[in-house]
């Protein structure tokens, strides 16, 4: 999955290294997913292949790594799953949703209106 601009600088220099080596070397380019997803669509270890089509979708597979504690800087071994797009997606869905509603709530707050003046209490 793509990175944010905005998060860009939170993975470190070498990312690309460590994701690959993740991905290809450590999963063997097969998704790791054994259920975290919360998908419901596969029993024991998720069937996806880099590259193939997806199960159920026929799409082609896209192997990503996710953060499993959603926090880039953190890069240890046992923080990082290589996953399908499908399984990254859903595993990442309610934070995707907490970030979004963080995102609304503070473009809100940075476009009102005060009530009134401070000067005038």
């Amino acid at each position: 999955m793509p990175i944010r601009p905005e998060n860009r600088d939170r993975y470190p220099a070498d990312w690309p290294a460590i994701s690959e080596r993740i991905r290809f070397t450590r999963a063997q380019g097969r998704c790791e997913c054994y259920g975290e997803c919360r998908r419901g669509s596969h029993a024991g270890r998720c069937p996806n292949v880099h590259g193939q089509p997806a199960y159920g979708t026929g799409s082609k597979v896209v192997l990503t790594v996710a953060h499993l504690n959603h926090t880039p800087e953190d890069c240890s071994e046992d923080n990082l799953r290589a996953m399908c797009q499908g399984c990254h997606l859903h595993y990442d869905s309610d934070h995707h949703k907490q970030t979004a509603a963080r995102t609304r709530r503070e473009d809100l707050e940075a476009h009102m209106e005060p009530l009134f003046d401070v000067g005038e209490v």
